[in-house]
């Protein structure tokens, strides 16, 4: 093989003197280059044997900069130099060159040295060893970076362009369950510069589907590592078609296969292509052998550190649902009752709990549907997986997709990082969808599907996962209502609502309100350290005459609110009067003649305000708290209007009005 020579000097009458003294000597003289950039150019180009290297160069690199990739690729090199700068030549030095030329320098001295050159790079292994531990390190660095599979491919092919150069590559496994941990191709478009290719764009580039893809690939490596050049790559072609199409694609002349069989499940492979027809040695093929040992540990542990990644996140989104979890107030024992209509819900639960039957919860707001749900889950065959809860009115209408099925990271503006969806988190346990019959309608399209096929598809991703999820449902609304007003789908209704069960109200399990109220006094007593002496009989009978429109809810709010009020030394009371909301009609008075001392003026004042809040309440139906209440219009705290109410006795008469019982 005949060895080529690169001349890189920045005075053109020195390089032409140089060229014509070492053609005339036999040697090949393949370019002159001033700079940097070009010599990298010619690098590519013509793959030189030796480097004739001036210090100064054109630009604002030198010769010292190029003799770092000149080591890289293993290109031995002498320096040319006029310069006696001695921190300029001990930086040289540092380079460990070939050989050193002062300017002006004899024909006999560049001859003799150049063939010194030729000798130490011919016979040392040490350049040889220096490489491939140079190659071995940057493989191992990959695992050091966080980064994505996809640029550890990247930067693996960019370590191994200076070992096997090519113009496009394909690595990665030949046989994945997931498709980000596959192959993916790059195209060289310059100096250090890559195109990636992912597998499913290669297909559009070549015209052809995912699934004819996988199947032209069959076959492929039945040879094992092999290089093929020129006639040989041709040959290769009509044998495997893929192999033809990507050649024609991308004019490619000369293909390197190396097949690397992991300690894992599957094949890594490295599928070098060059444009030119002599691309590739049995020499890329034993540097590829010797290097196996490190890509095959460096691509295990990465395949490991990425199934680690993989459980840890999903570990990290169980923890997140469980600490969350452990937060909540309420648990399977907080079902408390002994009413003939509470007993009956226990009934319905033990019947339908083992089975994998969809569960339809129906009630008011507050009356433990959250509590039942659970106590289904426990008692399933799934209680040692998760119950994850999806409260369908809480999650705005654009953020529920990717709540319920998840994202891939960058499917949307804002998606930063893959998310498991809830069902995806619920798989072999159970979901409560709670407030169901708030989700928009297009959703319910999805979830319909998701009931159906069993299987769910994060935005953005490209396949589609198998799920096995139970599901339970809640709503306080009327669903046959929704349905006939167009704001709920009666196929999914149908899906839902396989086993019904239905919360009374806590109105009509008057039975069970001294065990609540107990309960929940007992709850707070070990929580908040104060000792608990039982509930005044007053308070009590207020809690029995009491029409509970927040249902269970309300009535651990109010114990809870006792007892931060509560001095720890005597019975419970209630915070605030427990009055059902009267339906009287009020009326304003206002005094004829004007008042005539301060105590009238301020009778007059209180008079007014007394009036004005009942013409309130009047409005609100009685109703002082949520939106649209009386303390909303008065732009008042619930608690302040309520303390001002007691203030000017304005007190509940009957179900829905207030009066005046000054």
């Amino acid at each position: 093989m005949e060895n080529k020579l690169l001349i890189v000097e920045d005075e053109f009458v020195v390089a032409n003197d140089l060229r014509l003294m070492l053609q005339k000597s036999g040697y090949h003289v393949c370019g002159i280059a001033d700079s940097f950039s070009e010599a990298m150019l010619m690098i590519e180009k013509f793959n030189p044997s030796i480097v004739l290297l001036d210090i100064y160069l054109k630009g604002d690199k030198t010769g010292i900069d190029l003799a770092a990739h000149l080591t890289e690729k293993n290109i031995a090199f002498v320096y040319l130099s006029a310069n006696n700068n001695e921190s300029v030549l001990q930086a040289a030095r540092a380079t460990q060159p070939y050989g050193f030329l002062v300017k002006p320098f004899r024909e006999k001295d560049v001859l003799v040295a150049l063939d010194i050159a030729h000798y130490r790079h011919a016979h040392s292994l040490e350049a040889k060893l220096r490489k491939e531990q140079s190659l071995q390190l940057s493989l191992t660095n990959i695992m050091v970076d966080t980064i994505s599979w996809e640029q550890r491919l990247l930067k693996m092919a960019s370590v191994l362009q200076q070992a096997v150069p090519f113009d496009f590559v394909i690595l990665g496994l030949q046989q994945t369950g997931e498709e980000q941990m596959g192959a993916c191709a790059f195209f060289r478009l310059g100096y250090d510069e890559y195109q990636t290719i992912r597998i499913p764009d290669l297909c559009s580039l070549l015209g052809i589907t995912q699934d004819t893809f996988n199947r032209m690939r069959e076959g492929v490596l039945e040879d094992g590592a092999k290089v093929y050049n020129g006639d040989e790559y041709e040959k290769l072609c009509i044998k495997a078609p893929l192999k033809k199409a990507i050649a024609k694609k991308f004019q490619l002349h000369s293909n390197l296969v190396m097949p690397l069989k992991m300690t894992r499940e599957g094949i890594f492979v490295f599928s070098f292509h060059s444009r030119r027809s002599d691309a590739y040695t049995t020499e890329h093929l034993q540097l590829l052998f010797r290097l196996q040992p490190s890509l095959g540990a460096t691509i295990d542990r990465l395949l490991a550190f990425h199934e680690i990644k993989k459980l840890s996140e999903q570990l990290k989104q169980e923890k997140i649902y469980l600490q969350e979890e452990v937060k909540t107030n309420s648990n399977f024992e907080e079902i408390v009752g002994s009413s003939h209509s509470i007993l009956h819900v226990f009934d319905q639960v033990s019947q339908v709990a083992p089975l994998n039957t969809s569960v339809l919860l129906l009630g008011e707001s507050g009356t433990g549907k959250e509590l039942v749900a659970r106590a289904i889950h426990e008692l399933s065959p799934r209680k040692d997986k998760l119950l994850v809860k999806v409260n369908c009115a809480a999650l705005p209408p654009n953020l529920i997709e990717s709540e319920l099925f998840g994202h891939e990271k960058g499917s949307f503006t804002g998606a930063l990082d893959k998310r498991i969806g809830k069902f995806e988190l619920a798989h072999g346990g159970s979901i409560f969808l709670d407030e169901i019959g708030e989700m928009p309608l297009e959703m319910q399209t999805k979830l319909l599907r998701v009931l159906q096929e069993k299987e769910i598809e994060r935005i953005g991703g490209k396949q589609t996962i198998k799920i096995d999820v139970r599901i339970i449902a809640a709503t306080n609304r009327n669903l046959e209502k929704e349905i006939a007003n167009g704001k709920f789908r009666l196929d999914l209704y149908y899906r839902l609502n396989v086993f019904p069960i239905t919360l009374p109200p806590l109105r009509e399990r008057k039975d069970d309100i001294p065990l609540l109220a107990n309960f929940f006094a007992h709850k707070f007593s070990k929580k908040t350290g104060k000792p608990f002496f039982g509930i005044k009989p007053s308070a009590m009978e207020e809690l029995m005459q009491y029409h509970w429109p927040g249902n269970i809810r309300e009535m651990e709010n109010i114990v809870e609110q006792a007892f931060v009020l509560n001095d720890g030394k005597s019975q419970l009371q209630w915070g605030r009067p427990l009055l059902n909301l009267p339906g009287a009609n009020v009326t304003q008075t206002f005094s004829d003649s004007p008042p005539s001392t301060l105590e009238e003026i301020k009778e007059n004042q209180l008079s007014t305000e007394r009036n004005y809040i009942l013409s309130i309440l009047k409005k609100t139906n009685g109703r002082i708290r949520g939106a649209g209440g009386a303390a909303e219009i008065l732009k008042l705290k619930p608690t302040t209007l309520e303390s001002r109410m007691e203030k000017l006795g304005i007190k509940k008469t009957h179900s829905t009005n207030y009066d005046d019982h000054q």
